[in-house]
């Protein structure tokens, strides 16, 4: 007779006890944004404006970084809520409603070490390098070197720009290439002298140890200078809630003196 009560009770309590817990979690949960990047926007900006925003909103974002074209893919079958890129959308990605904000202007930078005794190339010394046609610094006055050419991968916004802009299509004779923009940065650490590639000049404004060479006398700090890559943000539809939020931080003027700090140009107004 009086178990039944009790029973009822325990009943109540752990009802009480599971909608604590529910409610509690959900609470606690923290907002989650997808980032999918290109690793040259990545670590020109959006690793330390992605840090910034965390620690003024407390929404997390979880970050896989790749090439332009991977990152923009990712984004299409809903790996990511937004995608970071170094070149413009195709048309057919706007026609299936992928949208893409531009945000900033970065110098297309080459660089080597201080070894090799050059700090500045013509562009017809430029491309002569990297079509091979130049093969040792000697020839464009610096050390008796060898001239190591290394190359982001063919399916990077690096290596399709530099080859737009620079080689202007022209086939580049490379001794090593790199899986992703940024580990050109790494190469030419590790590698001789001799090494040159090309990268964001964002990615590498603070790298100790990496030279980059002035092209017809510019360097990439220059406003003349020649060579440059839009970044650019890309949503599938309108940007909303947190991914809006995020794009309004990057766009605040605390992600342009980000920007500035490292040699890149707003295009936000």
């Amino acid at each position: 007779m009086k178990r039944t009560p009790i029973i009822a009770l325990i009943l109540i309590v752990a009802c009480f006890a599971c909608a604590y817990m529910i409610s509690g979690s959900q609470v606690h949960a923290k907002e989650i944004l997808r980032y999918t990047g290109s690793n040259q926007v990545y670590h020109a900006y959006d690793k330390e404006v992605i840090a910034e925003f965390t620690k003024a909103t407390g929404i997390e974002i979880d970050v896989n970084t790749a090439s332009s074209g991977a990152a923009v893919y990712r984004l299409m079958n809903g790996y990511a809520d937004i995608a970071s890129t170094a070149r413009e959308l195709y048309r057919r990605h706007e026609d299936y409603g992928f949208s893409q904000i531009a945000f900033c202007k970065d110098p297309l930078a080459v660089i080597t070490k201080s070894g090799c005794g050059v700090d500045s190339l013509t562009e017809s010394q430029l491309q002569d390098i990297f079509s091979g046609e130049i093969s040792n610094w000697k020839e464009v006055g610096g050390a008796d070197l060898p001239i190591l050419v290394i190359v982001p991968g063919t399916e990077t916004a690096a290596n399709k720009n530099f080859r737009r802009q620079v080689m202007k299509h022209t086939e580049i004779d490379y001794d090593f290439m790199t899986y992703d923009s940024t580990m050109a940065i790494e190469a030419i650490k590790y590698f001789p002298c001799g090494a040159i590639s090309f990268i964001a000049q964002g990615a590498v404004e603070h790298e100790a140890g990496i030279v980059t060479i002035k092209i017809n006398g510019l360097s990439p700090h220059d406003p003349a200078y020649g060579y440059s890559q839009i970044f650019y943000y890309v949503t599938k539809g309108k940007p909303e809630g947190d991914i809006k939020a995020f794009i309004d931080f990057s766009l605040s003027e605390k992600g342009k003196r980000i920007l500035r700090k490292n040699g890149m140009i707003p295009l936000s107004k």
